[in-house]
């Protein structure tokens, strides 16, 4: 199956095509699943300038996408947006078993192999006892 390029052009057609909750009820609501990637980046701004991570906070919003979207259509959608917080990112991913190996088609023709993509070592620490179920 060959992926269409995603790109920010047409990156809210994207998310409506490939949008599973059955109970929305309009417009409105899924702008605001929507925004949660918006919700996500900045939270992963504010930790990289402040330190403190919401792990949390982080991880539900990232569960509920998850809820909304496939595995392929999350991990595109996510990586079209927040490329650079993907280091933030991936260790929420691994832990809930829907990081990809590839993400294909993102912004120009290419592949990503997630597996070179480095971790942040403070978001590990801080979501290993998450997973482990000890925090």
């Amino acid at each position: 199956m060959v992926m269409p390029i995603l790109n920010d052009d047409n990156f809210t057609l994207y998310c409506a095509m490939n949008y599973k909750n059955p109970s929305c009820t309009g417009m409105e609501e899924f702008q605001a699943d929507v925004r949660r990637i918006k919700y996500i980046k900045k939270l992963c701004t504010r930790f990289l300038s402040t330190g403190d991570l919401k792990e949390r906070l982080i991880l539900n919003h990232i569960i509920i996408l998850g809820n909304m979207f496939d595995p392929v259509p999350l991990n595109r959608i996510l990586f079209l947006k927040m490329e650079q917080q993907f280091p933030m990112i991936k260790p929420f991913l691994l832990g809930l078993n829907i990081l990809q190996d590839r993400i294909v088609n993102v912004r120009e023709e290419r592949i990503v192999n997630t597996e070179i993509i480095p971790m942040d070592q403070n978001v590990v620490n801080a979501i290993r006892p998450i997973f482990a179920g000890t925090k």
